[in-house]
């Protein structure tokens, strides 16, 4: 990505407070600089394209070295919204603070500036902000060595030596602990889940007995262990399919992170994924009732980064969306969409390209199940083609099965069989096959069309234990909550629409 494209990406993700900021302080000059043309070209004109800008600028100014400009006004944003954040963000403000406390050791104002080192050390511990804590320490050990350690004695040197020691050992601990969690995370996505047995469960249990082993020896507790700790056990609860486990834990660190508000991080990314948590299991356990209570846990996050706040909302949209699509309110599910299309749709590109790709699939997801299938069949094919490596192993798979299936849906038969050589071949490859896979290859291969009531109530006999038996495997189940393909193969033996079986199976939950 070149700067300015760069450029451009930090002016579309401004928020309305940073772009007043931005545009009151660069209109200080009485004249349009260069670098303010560019700012409106970007903000206001609402230009994206790289080669229009650059078209544009020649035009206004030949001799001016876009190059040159750019960098200077990407400087410049981000010396402004540094600013911002400095009165925003306890992380920034800390920083600031210990900068501010060395600006009054080089001019000799020592008992302000030791007095500053220590109020950071105050805040740094209520934050449990131990790596700023560490800096502050030590700056403060090397002041007073530089100056021969006046007013202090061996005791109160020897205590500030054992807190850094201390301080030391915290972000050691939390380090492997938080090692830990990324790396479990990794293979959870990458890798496939626990339950396809062999070297991938052994990788996944080993970092269980290493995660145990780090919060037996820690000998101290505090927000980032227990954090740490409890979205390790949830994420690998999920993974190996035990789903009320899970909830409970993610339960617990929603309290956590609930008695603890101060020291989450801004953005709250951690918070984020722990609210996503629980209405993740609460969909996969089907307790659709509870989820609108943590959806508005969603709407209620605050962040002053407008790049976070729509992660928020597409985290929003998509479990507003669930319990529509799973219990078969297809239309509602439609109206969801275009309800959504301003504020989220159209500024997808602003998100992360996993949240990205998963938007894609449930609007794709939410065409099929409306039988658009020439859009369902377009979009699945981008999302499985360009995000192999930005979703999960069984979201890849899934939008695989659907694309196929969309085919069997228009009677497009050439390129349905080309889609069944493909995905034969990449299941020669694949280190686990579901069987989920295999009962759909097999149910595209038998029309079911031309099927008199009999005939079809004979086939279903055949098919409805396999189908039965999909839904007590826990390693099945990781792909069938993601898109009920045992229904889709109900739906089409039986000649009865998806969305009433799904409505049926779901009638004892009010809408």
């Amino acid at each position: 990505m070149s700067k300015l494209e760069s450029l451009i990406d930090l002016v579309n993700s401004l928020s309305k407070a940073e772009r007043k900021k931005i545009s009151s302080v660069l209109s200080s000059s009485n004249r349009e600089p260069d670098y303010v043309y560019l700012f409106r070209l970007i903000d206001k004109e609402h230009f994206t394209e790289a080669s229009e800008i650059k078209r544009l600028f020649a035009e206004r100014n030949p001799d001016a070295a876009l190059n040159v400009t750019v960098g200077y006004l990407f400087d410049a944003l981000l010396d402004i919204l540094t600013g911002l954040r400095s009165a925003q963000d306890s992380y920034f403000i800390l920083f600031k603070m210990i900068l501010q406390a060395k600006v009054l050791y080089e001019k000799s104002v020592y008992t302000e500036c030791f007095a500053l080192l220590n109020k950071v050390q105050s805040e740094a511990i209520y934050y449990e902000n131990f790596p700023v804590l560490l800096i502050a320490q030590k700056m403060e050990l090397e002041f007073l060595l530089s100056l021969d350690f006046q007013e202090i004695s061996e005791e109160e040197l020897l205590t500030k030596q054992f807190r850094v020691s201390e301080t030391l050992k915290k972000i050691r601990k939390i380090n492997e602990h938080t090692l830990l969690f990324e790396l479990l995370r990794y293979r959870i996505l990458y890798k496939g889940n626990t339950n396809l047995g062999g070297k991938q469960k052994q990788e996944l249990n080993d970092l269980v007995v290493s995660e145990m082993s780090i919060v037996a020896s820690s000998g101290f507790n505090n927000f980032e262990i227990e954090k740490n700790h409890k979205l390790f056990q949830s994420n690998y609860l999920m993974n190996v399919g035990d789903y009320k486990s899970a909830l409970n834990s993610f339960y617990e660190l929603n309290n956590t992170f609930e008695k603890n508000m101060h020291l989450l991080s801004n953005p709250p990314m951690y918070y984020l994924g722990t609210i996503e948590g629980v209405l993740e299991s609460l969909r996969t356990t089907h307790n659709y009732d509870s989820m609108s209570y943590f959806v508005e846990k969603l709407n209620a996050i605050q962040s002053s980064s407008s790049h976070f706040k729509i992660q928020v909302l597409s985290a929003v949209f998509l479990y507003r969306l669930f319990p529509l699509i799973d219990r078969g309110y297809f239309s509602e599910a439609r109206k969801l969409m275009e309800e959504f299309k301003e504020n989220l749709f159209d500024k997808a590109s602003h998100l992360i390209s996993a949240r990205q790709f998963r938007l894609m699939f449930y609007a794709a997801v939410v065409y099929f199940d409306n039988r658009d299938y020439e859009k369902a069949k377009k979009m699945f094919f981008k999302v499985f083609y360009m995000g192999k490596n930005s979703i999960s192993e069984q979201h890849y798979k899934a939008s695989r099965l659907l694309h196929l299936i969309s085919f069997y849906e228009l009677n497009d038969v050439d390129s349905m069989d080309m889609e069944i050589r493909s995905i034969r071949r990449e299941l020669k490859k694949s280190g686990h096959v579901y069987q989920t896979e295999m009962m759909l290859l097999k149910m595209v291969l038998r029309p079911v069309n031309g099927l008199y009531h009999k005939e079809r109530q004979l086939l279903w006999k055949k098919f409805e234990p396999q189908v039965q038996q999909l839904y007590t495997n826990r390693s099945e189940m990781q792909l069938l909550r993601i898109f009920d393909f045992g229904a889709w193969i109900e739906s089409k033996i039986r000649n009865i629409p998806l969305d009433k079986i799904l409505q049926a199976r779901f009638a004892p939950t009010d809408h």
